[in-house]
């Protein structure tokens, strides 16, 4: 059994988890980045961390709730950030492709997200699918 400190991250980074996602997750530290939010959100969908998910949600777009256990579930298989920028000191974007497979069938989120940081936090404020 892999001990979880060599566990790569799930959000595909090639860091190891402990050191990328899951202080994030534990509430331990914040996001440095709009990028760093993505990709732990993409890990939280990854383990059905639905507090993360909404904690991390702008409160201007939050919705009240999700169910991620909502059947059938995704399989997650993996996340490619393809560019990510900012309008300004607290506004970004990043672009990204995550896989996944449901009922055996294979199929991918292209978005656009957009990010805002409000008192130094950042949040998902809504993005664009391709």
């Amino acid at each position: 059994m892999t001990p979880i400190a060599a566990t790569p991250c799930l959000c595909g980074s090639g860091q190891p988890h402990d050191r990328c996602c899951a202080p994030h997750l534990s509430g331990e530290t914040t996001p440095a980045s709009a990028e760093a939010l993505m990709r732990s959100r993409y890990s939280a969908y990854v383990m059905g961390n639905e507090a993360y998910l909404l904690a991390t949600w702008h409160p201007a777009t939050r919705p009240a709730s999700l169910d991620l256990s909502e059947e059938p579930r995704p399989k997650w298989l993996g996340l490619a950030i393809k560019g990510s920028g900012s309008q300004d000191a607290d506004h970004a974007w990043v672009e990204f492709v995550a896989r996944y497979k449901i009922g055996g069938r294979a199929h991918r989120l292209h978005e656009t997200s957009r990010f805002e940081r409000i008192d130094g936090r950042w949040f998902y404020l809504d993005g664009d699918m391709s």
